[in-house]
């Protein structure tokens, strides 16, 4: 990313936040931290900064070729900037989306969900691999359109800037007005749960009205405890594996895989198998609501009076 990233100067309040969230941790909730794990994150963001050095300049030149083929002429305008920052939060949006839904792009962005701990420094799990996935092609109609790159990186780096706090347990609920138009903790927990009910939900980054207009919001339950990480938890700390065990998982599957079924290794939801030996969330969530269903239906059918009552 070039220099006039504000993610570069927004790298002290990160560490600050981070040092105040373990204090409070220490008081209010000692499992939110763990050594091994905040170091592992820690490492973490150090090599996507490094990977982004490398990766985003090449991505930037692109950028400027293709904006000398801009369809309009659109300008600095104080509205201008408000435009793109609300269509590059959507361009997230559906980047993040694939990045759940396509195993390509989970490959890289599983490094965000790899750790069973909710805390700030989680959210410097930030991928090394990012530039594998071409991601980077979602940005490309707003570069047609006429936003200059360079408003686009502003933009794109406030977003990052903004997602770093709602990466705790900290903080409950934010007033309902809050809740209801952007992302926050509360939306965001739900985000980095494996619960069923969870799983694949709440893709905002900074808009939650995105996850709402497209069908993928659900709300955190206070009768539900959320349990973090991925549905099959690495089960190490090995920063090598954890960067990159997708990938291997990608191409050992492959190589097994008969050819017909190669590709949708790659092009495929996460879970899914060819000979059905592994689940996607969306089945995962099917078996949950009929095991729910038929839990439901036997109480309801020992307890009729009580069925009835509810039914009433």
């Amino acid at each position: 990313m070039p220099d006039f990233s504000p993610t570069e100067y927004a790298v002290p309040g990160f560490v600050a936040l981070v040092l105040i969230e373990m204090i409070w941790a220490a008081r209010k909730n000692r499992h939110a931290y763990e050594p091994k794990d905040t170091f592992t994150s820690l490492a973490f963001g150090l090599g996507s900064t490094v990977a982004g050095l490398v990766s985003g300049g090449l991505f930037f030149a692109l950028y400027l070729f293709l904006w000398e083929f801009r369809l309009f002429e659109i300008g600095w305008a104080w509205w201008a900037w408000i435009a793109c920052f609300v269509l590059d939060d959507m361009r997230y949006y559906w980047v993040h989306r694939c990045g759940h839904r396509v195993r390509w792009f989970w490959a890289s962005h599983v490094n965000h969900h790899s750790s069973q701990h909710y805390n700030l420094s989680t959210a410097l799990r930030q991928s090394w691999t990012g530039f594998l996935t071409l991601g980077f092609a979602f940005a490309l109609p707003l570069v047609l359109l006429g936003f200059h790159p360079a408003m686009i990186a502003i933009c794109a780096g406030f977003n990052l800037i903004y997602q770093f706090w709602i990466h705790t347990e900290a903080i409950d609920r934010m007033p309902r007005w809050f809740e209801a138009v952007m992302n926050t903790p509360s939306h965001h927990r739900v985000h980095h749960a494996t619960n069923p009910r969870y799983l694949d939900r709440n893709y905002a980054g900074v808009f939650i009205v995105w996850d709402k207009l497209f069908g993928t919001f659900e709300p955190e339950r206070r009768d539900e405890k959320i349990r973090y990480g991925i549905v099959k938890q690495l089960g190490s700390f090995n920063l090598a594996w954890a960067v990159f065990h997708e990938w291997v998982g990608i191409a050992q599957d492959m190589w097994h895989a008969p050819w017909k079924h190669k590709l949708a290794y790659l092009l495929r939801e996460p879970g899914w198998t060819h000979d059905g030996s592994r689940q996607t969330s969306d089945q995962i969530r099917k078996d949950w609501l009929e095991r729910n269903r038929i839990a439901e239906k036997t109480v309801s059918s020992e307890n009729p009076i009580a069925g009835d009552a509810e039914a009433a």
